[in-house]
């Protein structure tokens, strides 16, 4: 689009309606997954070749290519979904090069050209994934309602789906104190852990009086094994989030932001960039933002993969060129923060969640999820589970519905054993729990916690001693070694369970087990630590079986070597 001239206000009104009759001149439009996963597989081959047939036919007036952010079912991927006018959508699964140019000769084409509906021949059916699928249908789609249907590097199909109407109406219909009792009463909780009412953040963050600035700050530094959500949203409707920032930032009377991103994410940066630099040339960015007094800048910065850095005030002291490393709290980060000055630190999912309620309404928000969960929450759903992938559903959920139902349950004829959330800091819940719905305070009943948003499936074959040791390798891998509590206590703790999965363990070393635990969670500085031992204790809590069977004892009780 050409840059406007400084004295004309941008429109997003006319935008909308210029970007929706542009898609509508297209008969057909073909969707390919473009995130990190299906890129691995070659969705950029497959985009090429698409446009190359078009160019050959000429028929660029006709169809277009839309690389899209994640579609769910990565297990199926690379996925292309086809949309032509009076015909049914069709989703394509498992491509290669040779595949897709079977698809546009064979069924594209011929379809486009076809009167009335027409069929997708007998040798294209293995191809298909049916749109059917409770994967697709049981789920509810808030955060990700954009992703995997627009483009995400065009700000133009973003507004024309209703994008920056609720940034329009917050400017200039709303005072920040209107904004902030929205959220509030809309029971949105922070999506990155803690589950913290967003709404009583920002409050604590805008009656901080304002010396010379305030600071609202993105935390995407998703680091929990086989979790994917955050970077998922990044890359698959980056304007969602930078809306969600800009609405919070006014709320709380911020004017810069930092987007925190790790450096392993490059595709999810470098479409967060595309989105800022969109945003400043249409002056969604920068001063008197849609002819209002509010000014707003963002800008981002790298993390180096510390695991800890997902920790706020860690984050922090990583924004600032320090060591990511916490400090005790309080001062909070909303009284002193980045560089001294208040700060408020929100995860990517959550302020993906903002403008749809600011633009539908609170109640409308608060009509999904349970009393004291509110909304959907968006799961990555991997392990012994037939259809793993990025999922949302409403807080309250099953794990029954989410494993068994949208999941498709343990494949190869194996039995669910344990579904595990909260990635290092979460727990291991077994079978008989699969009608808990998955919410804050359920989950903490059982010792595990619902994270950004891990889920692993397991099944009968996985060794729980083992699964323990895993997670508190990583923890102990990535403790920052400030305190002794998870420095000393994570390592001990370590050395045991390895003792132990060795078969050399004794019942002295599962007591020994249970007390470091305790001191870890009551004396760590941080949350990395005091949630360390959760994997180790739960998995202690509902398998202890399988702890007592490898130790040396009970081995030489029972005759084995």
């Amino acid at each position: 689009m050409a840059d406007m001239d400084l004295d004309k206000r941008f429109d997003i009104h006319e935008m909308a309606k210029n970007k929706q009759a542009e898609i509508e001149r297209f008969a057909c439009s073909i969707y390919c997954c473009h995130s990190t996963g299906c890129k691995s597989s070659g969705s950029d081959d497959l985009i090429d070749l698409m446009k190359n047939f078009i160019a050959e036919k000429e028929a660029e007036d006709k169809i277009r290519i839309v690389a899209t952010g994640c579609m769910g079912l990565c297990a199926q991927g690379p996925l292309i979904r086809v949309e032509i006018k009076g015909k049914k959508d069709v989703l394509f699964k498992r491509l290669d090069s040779e595949a897709v140019a079977e698809i546009m000769n064979d069924y594209v084409w011929p379809a486009l050209n076809a009167k009335g509906d027409f069929a997708v021949p007998e040798k294209l059916q293995k191809y298909i994934l049916s749109l059917d699928l409770p994967f697709f249908t049981r789920q509810e789609k808030v955060v990700l309602q954009n992703t995997g249907h627009m483009d995400p590097e065009d700000i133009q199909e973003y507004i024309a789906r209703g994008g920056y109407l609720a940034l329009e109406k917050t400017l200039k219909t709303m005072t920040p104190e209107q904004v902030v009792a929205e959220i509030k009463k809309s029971g949105l909780r922070g999506r990155g852990g803690g589950g913290f009412s967003t709404g009583m953040k920002w409050e604590l963050a805008a009656k901080v009086p304002t010396i010379d600035e305030k600071f609202i700050i993105c935390n995407g530094d998703e680091g929990d094994p086989g979790a994917y959500m955050d970077r998922s949203i990044l890359e698959g409707d980056p304007h969602a989030v930078i809306e969600g920032m800009m609405i919070a930032a006014y709320a709380i009377g911020a004017t810069e932001g930092w987007f925190y991103v790790r450096a392993e994410y490059p595709l999810a940066v470098e479409r967060l960039e595309k989105a800022i630099k969109a945003c400043k040339k249409n002056r969604l960015l920068g001063n008197n933002i849609m002819g209002t007094d509010f000014c707003f800048n963002v800008d981002i910065r790298l993390g180096a993969g510390a695991f800890v850095c997902g920790e706020e005030t860690a984050l922090i002291h990583s924004i600032e060129g320090a060591r990511g490393t916490p400090r005790p709290r309080p001062p909070y980060p909303t009284n002193k923060g980045l560089w001294g000055k208040p700060s408020c630190v929100n995860n990517v999912e959550t302020l993906a969640n903002v403008a749809k309620i600011l633009l539908k309404g609170a109640d409308w928000f608060a009509s999904f999820g349970t009393e004291t969960s509110k909304g959907t929450k968006v799961f990555a759903l991997t392990g012994q589970v037939e259809h793993s992938g990025l999922i949302e559903v409403p807080m309250g959920t099953t794990i029954n519905e989410i494993v068994n139902e949208i999941g498709g349950g343990v494949p190869n004829g194996k039995k669910l054993k344990a579904v595990q959330t909260g990635g290092p800091s979460g727990g291991v819940i077994p079978k008989e729990y699969m009608d808990m719905p998955v919410c804050y305070e359920e989950l903490k009943k059982v010792g595990s916690i619902m994270g950004s948003g891990g889920m692993i499936v397991m099944d009968d074959t996985s060794d729980m001693v083992s699964i323990a040791k895993f997670y508190l390798d990583f923890t102990v891998d990535e403790s920052c070694g400030k305190c002794a509590p998870c420095r000393i206590g994570g390592k001990q703790m370590l050395s045991l369970l390895d003792k132990i999965n060795k078969g050399k363990g004794t019942k002295k070393d599962l007591a020994q087990l249970r007390k470091i635990a305790a001191a870890m969670q009551k004396a760590s500085l941080c949350g990395l630590g005091q949630t360390a031992p959760n994997p180790v204790l739960s998995t202690l809590k509902f398998y202890e079986d399988e702890y007592q069977n490898k130790l040396v004892d009970n081995k030489k009780a029972a005759g084995e070597n």
